[in-house]
């Protein structure tokens, strides 16, 4: 038995990742969350057949706590998408709040859930679950993890391509390291399942990676401000979360890059930060999953020099994304103070003693 829920399932990436996880024999149970329309979404799912049994929450009457009641895979696409001209800076203004009231509901009904964050930019949401699982004592970084897995799948896609066999797409594998957004994407080309042509240009290299880099954008721009991936985000979602499904039944050899905090693994986190050259507590990095989370954090094997660049940029921006959710908790807690202060002036006063 197998509770999955989605938490913003009835939004661009939510409604398609719970079909795929309806369709998937491992999951017995389909959860679904959002602030709208989910009756709706679960009473179509649930008429496919196949084993998980769907149910459909809304806020009204403690909907996500019995969402929640005894999940072991909580995954979450909730917030809204990045349009045309939107920064990840605005994006991360309006999911912050989205993606704390969420992981606030989980760490009080369901903490020992493995939790698999979607929301953008995934650089910083994912820092702010563990901060507010942190808060409320239940911080476990084995179990909570950002979903990466669409800058692969994107690396596998277009490496194919520049092959020139389409067919060969599921079987390639590229890692790809880092982060989730722009520069901190990183892939190994070099390590890729099926070597590119040797004939590739430097130039066409360079785009390869760029394109890697920066294909959200691509499909933002193709929609026309009608949203952005949201089909190949769900894929990909759905991809990592059988993984992490299959691992939470005992399958051996599971390895997959995902943004973890490093001390997931003590020995492997600061092996990683030697190797980057860096003090980070996230990294998108090769990790072997199994039935407790994350086993261990792999080495990013051998790096072209070229590959070694890339790092080397990522870490600037990945350092900017997690403060930042430091200097948000600051404010909001700055925020919290001042609203305690006007509520109850007698705070202001000086203590009698």
């Amino acid at each position: 038995m197998v509770k999955a829920v989605v938490l913003g399932a009835a939004g661009g990436i939510g409604q398609p990742l719970s079909l795929l996880l309806k369709n998937n024999p491992l999951v017995t149970s389909l959860s679904l969350y959002d602030i709208v329309n989910t009756p709706g979404v679960a009473a179509d799912l649930s008429h496919i057949a196949t084993p998980a049994k769907v149910v459909g929450y809304l806020p009204p009457d403690d909907g996500l706590k019995k969402a929640l009641a005894g999940a072991e895979v909580v995954v979450i696409p909730a917030g809204v998408p990045r349009k045309p001209g939107m920064t990840r800076d605005d994006l991360f203004k309006i999911n912050a709040g989205i993606v704390r009231d969420l992981a606030t509901g989980i760490a009080t009904t369901a903490p020992k859930a493995f939790v698999l964050v979607i929301s953008n930019p995934v650089n910083s949401t994912v820092p702010i679950v563990a901060e507010v699982f942190k808060k409320h004592g239940v911080f476990d970084p084995k179990r909570i993890f950002g979903v990466t897995t669409l800058d692969v799948v994107r690396a596998s896609t277009f490496v194919s391509e520049i092959i020139g066999d389409l067919s060969l797409a599921p079987s390639v594998t590229v890692p790809v390291v880092g982060g989730h957004s722009g520069v901190t994407i990183v892939p190994l080309l070099s390590q890729s399942s099926h070597p590119l042509p040797s004939s590739i240009s430097k130039e066409d290299h360079e785009a390869l990676v760029k394109r890697i880099q920066f294909g959200g954008d691509e499909v933002v721009k193709a929609k026309d401000g009608a949203g952005s991936a949201t089909l190949s985000m769900a894929y990909a979602g759905a991809e990592f979360a059988v993984k992490i499904i299959k691992a939470l039944k005992g399958e051996k050899g599971i390895v997959a890059p995902t943004f973890v905090n490093l001390s997931a693994d003590k020995s492997g986190g600061d092996a990683l930060k030697k190797e980057i050259g860096k003090d980070l507590d996230y990294f998108s990095a090769p990790v072997e999953l199994g039935p407790d989370g994350v086993v261990s954090i792999r080495s990013l094997g051998t790096l072209t020099d070229n590959e070694k660049e890339l790092v080397k940029a990522a870490i600037p921006e990945l350092e900017t994304n997690i403060e930042k959710v430091r200097e948000t908790q600051s404010k909001y807690l700055l925020v919290t103070l001042t609203l305690l202060y006007r509520a109850y002036p007698s705070l202001h006063r000086p203590s009698s003693r």
